[in-house]
């Protein structure tokens, strides 16, 4: 039985994405040996959506208070782009240390959880 999710995030500045996650995000982790940072996450979602083209994967953080959330992260030093009402929740895009970006929003679907 599936019992749980592993995501990667590849990045050519891997140690500072990392540091980003731990220190700036406060995400739990453990070394999985030579640096390596297994992060815990909380519960997750998965959701299947129609797609034009060919099929892709996203990530998306989550959070209670998305207003909240982006004012602490903000405060931290964190560069917060698009923040949006898309209906189904309230989108924002956070910038990691490596210059990609980040998904994070506040739902406001039902959760199985």
């Amino acid at each position: 039985m599936i019992n749980g999710m592993h995501a990667i995030v590849f990045s050519a500045e891997a140690e500072k994405v990392r540091d980003f996650f731990a220190d700036v995000i406060g995400l739990s982790c453990v070394d999985a040996g030579g640096g390596w940072l297994i992060f815990a996450l909380p519960p997750a979602e998965l959701a299947v959506h129609p797609a034009d083209g060919e099929s892709r994967h996203q990530l998306y953080l989550m959070c209670d208070d998305i207003h909240a959330t982006l004012d602490e992260l903000t405060a931290k030093g964190v560069e917060v782009l698009d923040l949006s009402d898309q209906g189904w929740g309230t989108v924002a895009v956070l910038r990691l240390p490596d210059g990609s970006e980040f998904p994070i929003y506040q739902p406001r679907h039902p959760s199985p959880h």
